[in-house]
């Protein structure tokens, strides 16, 4: 079992490794999406691909170096034994298992706090700003919102005592339900209800990018839709096929660039989500902003 976890740290853990890993299942999601959209594609699914982009290769060159440092801090700790897994001298599988549920809730509560906290809310607001959600929306993400959620998972992961390699299966499973979570891909309704009881995607995520800031506040999961359930934050995944994405007030071309969207949370008016509520309209085109 040591052999095992010493060959996920250093090849899962490794960030060119995972870069590549992300960026190829990028690409195969793309070639599906093209082949079973969920949504027609529109004029903003190619105006945003450029900027997406931008922002994704900034993300993996951020998060590489927070990852490295989380990284050679837990090796550290691992050597000595910190944390609660370390003491309940849980089985290694067990004791990995209950560290990547655990870290899951991390992203949960991070994310809750982005929406509420108006400050983070400043840099999450980039995300959710994309007018067109495909699976080049993933890791459309501002540097400082690495900063938030990579602040909340270490805390999580030295507590619990999780091992390098637990942390890098999860972040790299973390990536790859993103992917999914945000492809413009249609699926049957039988199995977006089936995979919801236990994920958030195909269809559960999308709920959460609506312009409807009822619906924007719900569905916060990553890996599991379970802590959507258990606080109450839960909206059924049926919706997801009916969703206007995006934030009012931040569709204007200027923006939706690249150095816009770096300028984003030092601009005004940082609750967009709630201004989105009252802009809302049902007649709006699902998958896309509403018309003009």
């Amino acid at each position: 079992m040591t052999s095992f976890t010493a060959l996920l740290s250093s090849s899962v853990g490794t960030p060119l490794t995972t870069v590549g890993i992300i960026v190829a299942a990028m690409a195969l999601v793309a070639a599906i999406e093209a082949v079973v959209p969920l949504y027609a594609r529109g004029r903003w699914h190619r105006a945003h691909r450029g900027p997406n982009l931008a922002l994704t290769a900034i993300t993996f060159a951020t998060n590489a170096l927070f990852n490295t440092a989380l990284v050679l801090l837990l090796t550290r700790l691992e050597a000595v034994g910190f944390g609660i897994l370390p003491r309940l001298a849980a089985p290694p599988l067990l004791a990995a298992a209950l560290a990547v549920v655990a870290l899951d809730f991390s992203f949960y509560v991070a994310h809750v706090a982005m929406h509420h906290i108006e400050a983070f809310w400043r840099f999450h607001q980039v995300h959710h700003s994309d007018p067109a959600v495909d699976v080049t929306t993933t890791i459309r993400q501002h540097p400082g919102e690495g900063v938030i959620r990579y602040a909340f998972m270490a805390v999580c992961a030295i507590g619990v005592g999780a091992t390098p390699a637990a942390f890098a299966v999860y972040r790299l499973a973390s990536a790859l339900a993103g992917l999914l979570e945000h492809a413009n891909v249609r699926v049957p309704a039988w199995l977006d209800r089936a995979l919801a009881l236990v994920t958030s995607f195909p269809n559960l995520h999308k709920v959460h990018h609506s312009r409807d800031a009822r619906e924007t506040d719900t569905n916060y999961g990553n890996l599991f839709s379970l802590f959507d359930r258990l606080f109450g934050t839960f909206t059924p995944s049926a919706r997801g096929a009916h969703i206007v994405f995006g934030l009012a007030g931040f569709d204007d071309a200027e923006t939706q660039t690249t150095a816009g969207l770096l300028a984003l949370p030092f601009r005004g008016a940082p609750n967009a989500a709630a201004a989105g509520a009252a802009e809302f309209h049902a007649g709006a085109t699902p998958g896309s902003l509403p018309a003009k």
